[in-house]
């Protein structure tokens, strides 16, 4: 492809063919998805072509499917960027003038007392399944670590005398800042429990399958051995417990963020580099304030 791109298809195809590589491989995917769609609705289209108007109705040709259409949307805004350090337009042409209308944070704040009915499940095993998912659940509220880094976390390389050192792998490719959880007796525990209930005597994983791999696809970046035992895990909750609504992992995130004894405390868990990000997802607890003050009695 040369600078010479004058369509909004050989821009996509340039973009394909320079940019993706540096993406993640499950990224790779996602995005390569969106880029095929985009191209068969804009493709033919000159690249001065396009008005924020345009998006926005592409966008509302895809309601059904409106998460998929607005990060198709991300991947149009990142080509047109790229347009302009090429040198092939002068400016994006819609950059801060289309506000996509996004869904609204999930609420769900997972309380004490459900943790603890489901930390007290019994396991049919003395390792495996049922026990690791409870060791991991400890991990997860003490340190708020992704499913990601959590599941790549090796023991050989992480931990340190001061604490576990862990570089998000979402972000390793871009800031390549690293967080160290220090070691208290709390999270000790939680190695410890970790450990003792792997299904197979490992060195370079916390968490493992039964033949001592690793849960994540390293092609796909995707864990469907690890969430078909997390949804069975569940069902065994909803059927044995008091519980009356799942929760989901990011639940869990968002309640070591929630129950944090500050919002940078939280920023800093969830190794976020806004703390807006953090707020608003994340911190799920209502909000505690003294009532103020009638000052004229």
């Amino acid at each position: 492809m040369t600078d010479s791109a004058k369509t909004i298809g050989a821009l996509l195809d340039r973009y394909s063919l320079e940019e993706l590589p540096k993406k993640s491989p499950r990224h790779q995917v996602e995005r390569r998805r969106a880029l095929r769609n985009l191209k068969a609705v804009f493709g033919d289209a000159p690249l001065d072509w396009i008005r924020p108007q345009n998006v926005y109705q592409y966008v509302e040709s895809r309601k059904a499917t409106r998460i998929a259409a607005h990060r198709a949307v991300d991947a149009l805004s990142h080509a047109f960027t790229k347009a302009v350090e090429w040198g092939l337009i002068d400016r994006h042409p819609f950059k801060g003038e289309v506000r996509l209308e996004g869904e609204a944070p999930r609420v769900r704040y997972v309380e004490d007392w459900e943790l603890i009915e489901v930390l007290a499940l019994p396991s049919k095993r003395k390792q495996g399944s049922v026990l690791m998912l409870q060791a991991y659940i400890r991990l997860k509220l003490l340190t708020g670590l992704a499913r990601s880094d959590l599941l790549r976390l090796n023991p050989a390389e992480a931990f340190k005398e001061d604490g576990i050192h862990v570089t998000r792998h979402k972000t390793a490719g871009k800031t390549g800042k690293s967080t160290i959880y220090e070691w208290n007796d709390d999270l000790r525990a939680a190695v410890a429990t970790a450990t003792a209930v792997r299904p197979a005597r490992v060195d370079h994983l916390l968490f493992c399958t039964r033949v001592g791999e690793c849960y994540i696809d390293p092609v796909k970046e995707t864990a469907s051995g690890w969430d078909s035992m997390w949804q069975r895990f569940m069902i065994r909750v909803m059927e044995e417990t008091t519980l009356t609504a799942r929760f989901t992992e990011h639940d869990l995130r968002a309640k070591c963020a929630s129950d944090a004894e500050s919002l940078d405390h939280a920023r800093a868990l969830l190794s976020h580099v806004d703390s807006r990000v953090t707020d608003r997802i994340y911190r799920r607890k209502p909000e505690r304030v003294k009532p103020g003050k009638i000052g004229f009695e």
